[in-house]
């Protein structure tokens, strides 16, 4: 009997009740598979209907598809001769689970359902999944009517269970249970199941792949064993981008490691292992064997099936690799780009309407268009004909090839200078050479006459004209003249997105892009329904500390000088009178705070789930060398104050590129109300109370001091007695 075993993993690009297209990228998976020698597939969660479809798994229509796609699979010729592990919703005795489906040659061998649930941050499972309970139990789940007239089969074995084959054992693990304090991997490898396999659907956040691998790295470092994790990839319909990564690991090392950003819509890892290397390492581990002894048994079902072959002693097995990790610039030029790729080919629009200001976020947008423009060149000269066909049929044009970055962005992203009396020479010769360097079509306007327009309106009613408080108006008519600019420039987005290319003489409309950063958006250092209300925002969901260092890595990248121009401007929305012609309004100077400091206030908020007083205590020791108590205290409350007041802007929030874990996106990730008590009474007060006992202690320690016999060496500073 053969050692050695090809077992292959995947990443798709699944798209939510894209029924049609999962079932050929699922078929498209398991014949590389196939080719690649692989006798074991797995595939990522959900991957039959798509992980994303959130209350569309309450529809029976989502349940009837999914069978009907597991049926046409076990019907297709692709999938004799390898078992396919594959992922769908399924309802057991009236109750929905989120399972994984292993079959070999048209018989169901075993459906394992989840049995921990993600029910955090962006993921809403329990909404849709009960998890299964019932540990190392399994009952017998009756096929519908379409599977036994196909598999002649009434029933298969659902629950907690393990498939043997002749020559080894394979267990499931789905996503989240990978994460979990005691991840059923453990129990599993004691039992002496030689390959866990992790179907996910984990989406991007910056800085997160390491996390991911060391995971799968420990489970196998300190167990032994084989480890096959495949994930989604790719925008399937909302705001997170999956990420891919899959991998395979044996015995604490990766063996295969997969892109996590890529215009592939169909990647599959394979690696040949030897079996033998695991029964050894683990051999060797006493304190692993002798929880092995007492660990309970799975129960097994058995196939006759071998995943190794004949032996082949001249057969290479696979060696390990150093799993290379991106720098977080260069997640920011690829995920987002990869997120608007998708949801541009997806949703049929013919490109990209940006308003480009001459500033750090909007060029960062733009960036990430000519980013994007860079990965879909480079997938055509690879031979993707997918990439091919998509970026054909956007452009409308059958025998068109892209082959330059600049002239594709020419064609997909048109970007707009909309100048009012309160812009600068500056900008406007920033956002032009930038539009110059990444090749958009690019329009200059000025909005002044639309602004006068609509104030027209206002005065003629009211018989009041109002005035910024350069010349003599209330902050109330001040703020109330920018936020009419910002206004009339959303509109005129809109209204250009829709007819610019119909000028042209171009088919289609184009998506408008936003440009409100994570930060900006949690202080609501936005006017509501302005340039932040766009279609979709890739940098929506990252810091201005973040955007700062991908603009400088862009410029070095993609050869951009216009960006180190941008980057040595102050951040200004431009909106208030200018002051002999040079900018008066400065965007820290508005916020009554840094861009870092609201980085530092945003974490503390969602990620260590810090209140006023929390925020309080916690700064304290953090800013003590920089910061007296007090000046901390009213840093809180300012933030607190401008947080709660503008939260309702959140209810507008575009939908943006989920990247950071403070993001404040009110749709799922971060739930909270709209309407505060904006004075915080009882938090300020207690932070108010500790400010007073550490001033009063600092006080009486100073005054102790003072009493204190002098030390000599200043002695003679002091005055002598009369």
């Amino acid at each position: 009997m053969g050692r050695k075993v090809t077992v292959a993993t995947c990443a798709l690009n699944q798209w939510a009740l894209d029924f049609e297209g999962n079932f050929q990228r699922i078929l498209k998976s398991i014949q590389i598979a196939k080719n690649k020698g692989a006798r074991y597939r797995l595939g990522p969660e959900l991957e039959i209907c798509g992980y994303g479809c959130w209350d569309h798994y309450h529809e029976s229509d989502t349940l009837l598809h999914s069978l009907q796609v597991l049926a046409a699979l076990l019907d297709s010729p692709i999938t004799q001769d390898i078992i396919c592990d594959v992922g769908m919703p399924v309802m057991h005795r009236n109750v929905r689970y989120n399972c994984r489906v292993i079959f070999l040659n048209r018989k169901i061998l075993l459906i394992r359902p989840k049995m921990a649930l993600a029910n955090e941050g962006n993921y809403r499972e329990l909404r849709w999944f009960t998890p299964w309970s019932r540990s190392r139990q399994t009952e017998e789940y009756v096929l519908p009517r379409m599977l036994q007239d196909l598999t002649k089969q009434e029933t298969v074995p659902f629950g907690d269970v393990v498939l043997a084959t002749r020559d080894t054992c394979v267990g499931s693990e789905v996503c989240e249970e990978l994460w979990t304090p005691r991840s059923p991997h453990i129990d599993m490898g004691l039992d002496g199941v030689e390959i866990i396999t992790n179907a996910s659907g984990s989406h991007h956040v910056l800085r997160k792949a390491h996390t991911r691998v060391d995971l799968v790295t420990m489970a196998t470092s300190k167990n032994g064993g084989i480890y096959l994790l495949a994930n989604q990839k790719g925008c399937d319909g909302d705001r997170l981008y999956y990420d891919g990564c899959a991998m395979i690991a044996m015995n604490g090392s990766i063996f295969a490691q997969g892109t996590q950003f890529s215009l592939d819509d169909v990647e599959v890892l394979t690696a040949t292992l030897d079996l033998e290397d695991v029964r050894s390492y683990r051999a060797e581990i006493s304190s692993r064997n002798l929880e092995a002894s007492r660990v309970s048994p799975y129960p097994r079902v058995n196939v006759d099936f071998a995943l190794s072959g004949r032996e082949n002693l001249l057969e290479l097995v696979s060696e390990p690799v150093e799993w290379t990790y991106h720098s977080p610039e260069e997640e920011i030029s690829l995920g987002p780009a990869c997120w608007l790729w998708d949801f541009l080919r997806r949703s049929k629009q013919a490109g990209f309407f940006l308003p480009l200001s001459g500033g750090v976020d909007s060029a960062a947008s733009a960036c990430i268009v000519y980013s994007m423009c860079c990965l879909v060149c480079e997938a055509v000269q690879s031979g993707n004909q997918q990439v091919l066909t998509d970026i054909q049929s956007l452009v409308d044009e059958n025998g068109y090839t892209p082959q330059d970055p600049q002239e594709l962005c020419g064609r997909l992203l048109t970007t707009c200078y909309m100048a009012s009396e309160n812009s600068s020479r500056e900008t406007h010769s920033r956002a032009t050479e930038l539009a110059q360097q990444i090749g958009s079509y690019h329009i200059s306007l000025s909005i002044d006459t639309a602004v006068k327009a609509v104030l027209g309106i206002f005065s003629l009613v009211t018989r009041k004209f109002p005035r910024f408080s350069a010349h003599g108006g209330s902050s109330r008519e001040n703020l109330a003249l920018q936020n009419v600019q910002a206004r009339i420039r959303m509109v005129l987005a809109y209204l250009f997105a829709q007819l610019s290319l119909w000028s042209r003489g171009a088919r289609g409309g184009l998506l408008v892009l936003g440009s409100a950063n994570v930060d900006e958006s949690l202080l609501g250092y936005l006017t509501k329904y302005d340039c932040s209300s766009a279609d979709i925002n890739p940098i929506g969901g990252i810091s201005k500390t973040d955007l700062r260092a991908f603009v400088q890595f862009c410029a070095e990248r993609f050869q951009l000088p216009a960006l180190q121009i941008i980057l040595s401007a102050p951040a200004t929305a431009e909106l208030e009178p200018l002051a002999d012609g040079q900018v008066s309004q400065t965007d820290e100077e508005d916020m009554g705070m840094t861009y870092s400091e609201l980085s530092v206030f945003g974490r503390l908020r969602k990620v260590a789930k810090a209140g006023p007083y929390s925020m309080f205590c916690k700064l304290l020791n953090m800013w003590k060398d920089s910061w007296t108590p007090r000046q901390v205290a009213e840093k809180v409350k300012r933030f607190f104050s401008k947080y709660s007041m503008n939260r309702h802007k959140m209810t507008t929030l575009t939908p943006a590129y989920h990247a950071e874990s403070y993001s404040p996106d009110d749709n799922r990730f971060d739930l909270r109300p709209f309407l505060y008590n904006t004075m915080w009474p009882w938090q300020f007060h207690c932070i108010d109370n500790q400010v007073l006992q550490l001033e009063k202690k600092r006080q009486q320690s100073l005054e102790d001091w003072m009493l204190e016999e002098p030390s000599p060496v200043w002695k003679h500073l002091l005055p002598e007695d009369p």
